[in-house]
């Protein structure tokens, strides 16, 4: 079950690609973009994480801060941070249990078969810690579009 719009966004802490533990609370005062994703270096989530890098200076001229959040490590986050050249914090959730709280881990269907695993989700929340908009099951051909016409809206 993922949470909804008009909810206050639960409070969570990971580490983030460089091992610093980073909370959604850090950021209150700031509205976040806050997105899962499946896997680093995959080509839907290398393209989804390079169009949020290539439209950080909208999301900043709205005082916004992007945080993407999967299950792989540390390092790993590390690693495609670096190569990708992303400017926001990529949090290691290796345990999964922000993506369930988030209803971001669940079935999904591949290749006809169901099976659980990260399901692609953005979450938009306002400088008050509510979530103020939710993109499920995300495609991300014009997803940061869409997020971003939103966090317009949140002025």
């Amino acid at each position: 079950m993922s949470l909804e719009a008009g909810v206050t966004a639960p409070d969570f802490t990971l580490p983030d690609d460089s091992g610093n533990e980073i909370s959604l609370s850090d950021f209150r005062g700031r509205p976040v973009i806050l997105y899962f994703y499946p896997k680093d270096n995959t080509p839907g989530c290398t393209t989804e994480a390079c169009d949020f890098r290539d439209n950080m200076a909208r999301a900043t001229a709205r005082g916004a801060v992007v945080l993407g959040i999967s299950p792989d490590s540390v390092a790993s986050h590390g690693k495609f941070k670096a190569k990708h050249e992303l400017p926001f914090p990529l949090l290691a959730d290796t345990e999964r249990e922000v993506a369930r709280l988030y209803g971001a881990w669940g079935e999904k269907k591949m290749y006809g078969k169901i099976r659980l695993g990260l399901i692609r989700s953005t979450f938009l929340i306002d400088a008050d810690g509510t979530i103020a908009r939710v993109w499920p099951k995300v495609k991300v051909k014009g997803h940061v579009d869409d997020v971003l016409a939103a966090l317009e809206e949140l002025h």
